[in-house]
């Protein structure tokens, strides 16, 4: 049996804990770039959890010549001001958090200057969270589709949104931590990174291995 030492994954806007425990857990770490956009996952949205329940935030981008499209061209749309409406609801949700003052003027340059591509726009975003984490992992790209490693795991469709689209993993376990709105809602578990970047700060990484199976 093929011992996986590596995984591939898709982009991800402010990835969920799941996606992060796998940058976490594995050696060998690849994004898939050539892929065809797919709408309603990770590669476009991220869930926090607001006062009222999770709350999906979702990067609008423009719409190609035809249905499909590379992720890696696939531009990002500003006909509404999607940046400053995210960041007004993170702050909202999380500006009590224990942590979001330490990391805000981390995070915050991603929703006032304007990117153009999606795909480049999610590295940053994962380069930076990593570099808070204080996780060293070398991110390399896909050279073209459907071309995988043998050691590589596929995970470019297994961490989604869609609860019923969510495969099992024997790897993956839910580590609780305190949540902003704990006194109102039972534990809420993969959501965005920032939730447990702005609740646990620099436990986070601590927390991300507890999540590894």
């Amino acid at each position: 049996m093929t011992q996986h030492t590596g995984i591939l994954l898709s982009t991800a806007y402010f990835a969920p804990i799941r996606y992060f425990s796998k940058l976490v857990a594995y050696p060998e770490i690849y994004i898939e770039q050539h892929e065809n956009f797919i709408k309603q996952t990770y590669r476009n949205r991220t869930v926090i959890l607001g006062a009222n329940g999770p709350v999906p935030l979702i990067v609008p981008v423009e719409k190609g010549r035809g249905p499909k499209v590379k992720i890696k061209d696939l531009r990002i749309a500003y006909d509404e001001e999607w940046q400053r409406n995210h960041w007004r609801t993170i702050f909202s949700a999380y500006n009590s958090s224990p942590f979001f003052e330490y990391y805000a003027d981390d995070l915050k340059h991603f929703f006032l200057k304007k990117h153009e591509f999606l795909f480049d726009f999610n590295q940053q975003i994962t380069e930076t969270i990593l570099e808070i984490l204080e996780i060293q992992k070398e991110i390399k790209l896909t050279e073209e589709f459907e071309k995988v490693p043998e050691t590589c795991l596929n995970f470019r469709q297994q961490i989604s949104p869609k609860m019923h689209l969510i495969s099992d993993d024997e790897h993956f376990y839910p580590k609780t931590y305190t949540q902003v709105f704990s006194e109102k809602f039972v534990f809420v578990p993969d959501l965005s990174i920032l939730d447990l970047l702005f609740n646990e700060g620099p436990s986070a990484h601590g927390v991300l291995n507890e999540c590894i199976k």
